[in-house]
């Protein structure tokens, strides 16, 4: 029979005790953060895996620094659905920037300590924290246009001022997670008409939590030959991760081309501001294709 090692054992316990200490300090992170309304900064998506990776740096002595704080960041992310009431979309984009400060924490705390030296890792808050959203913000304004040809014959015009009919959602960024269009309401082209959009209920990891209706409002805020422009008057589907201002419709023949304004929600603009704008393109590309679909097909 092998007897553990003492020391081995000690060091199993400290490590537990570091993980559990980081998953406390992020939770009350969340909640100090929250209650300010930083939750949609940097602050939040890059510095609360800086503080669960520096909280197990300082309090644990494992073999692999990294893998212990990919460890409690996994954990953490697992646990943040059911405690802090977030979807799966919130958990799928931010996991791979949690991962990301979590590596590079660990990476530098392995390499000073291979050489018996803390002091690099006192500036790793201040370096990978940041202040964006909290005290200042890069232009958060978006655009994305897609242009898509209809079939021979296809009255683009008359395609937009009925309601629209929404077929099956093709990408695969926007199938996973995203609320989906299931129908729509409102017809006409004119500067006040309205469209009304119901989507899939938004379903969240917290414990105890049911669904709660996503739905759009469009106004017609802007007409010309060939051109109608849509206001978002209300926004209960993506204004919490995105801030869609305007969708612009321009067609001329069989060519329809859809033009999307948003502002960027979350900070840092580095790591979200190229997700958003993939997505908005995903979607006008959507938009584009409702409109354009052969007569008949969904």
């Amino acid at each position: 029979m092998v007897v553990p090692d003492p020391r081995s054992r000690r060091s199993a316990r400290r490590t537990l005790a570091a993980v559990v200490a980081a998953l406390f300090a992020a939770i009350l992170a969340y909640k100090i953060l929250h209650a300010g309304r930083l939750e949609q900064t940097a602050l939040f998506y890059v510095g609360i895996p800086a503080l669960i990776a520096l909280t197990v740096v300082t309090t644990a002595r494992p073999r692999s620094t990294t893998g212990t704080i990919t460890a409690a960041i996994t954990v953490g992310l697992a646990l943040a659905g059911p405690l802090l009431d977030e979807g799966v979309v919130c958990l799928v984009f931010s996991a791979p920037l949690f991962y990301l400060v979590g590596v590079l924490v660990g990476l530098a705390a392995d390499y000073v300590r291979r050489r018996r030296g803390m002091q690099a890792l006192l500036v790793l808050p201040l370096l990978l924290a940041g202040v964006e959203g909290a005290e200042a913000s890069l232009p958060r304004g978006g655009e994305v246009t897609v242009s898509r040809t209809a079939p021979a014959g296809t009255d683009l015009h008359a395609a937009l001022a009925a309601a629209p009919r929404f077929g099956p959602v093709r990408s695969r960024l926007l199938r996973r997670g995203f609320p989906r269009p299931l129908q729509a309401t409102g017809t006409g082209l004119r500067p006040g008409d309205v469209r009304r959009i119901t989507f899939t209920p938004r379903r969240s990891l917290g414990i105890g939590s049911r669904p709660t209706p996503r739905s759009m409002e469009l106004t017609v805020a802007r007409t010309a030959p060939g051109l109608a422009v849509f206001t978002v008057t209300a926004d209960t589907t993506l204004a919490r991760w995105i801030r869609l201002t305007e969708a612009e419709f321009r067609w001329n023949g069989p060519r329809l081309t859809v033009t999307l304004r948003y502002q960027r929600t979350f900070d840092p603009a580095w790591y979200f501001g190229p997700l958003q704008r993939y997505a908005m393109r995903e979607a006008a590309a959507y938009l584009a294709e409702t409109f354009t679909a052969p007569a008949g097909l969904p």
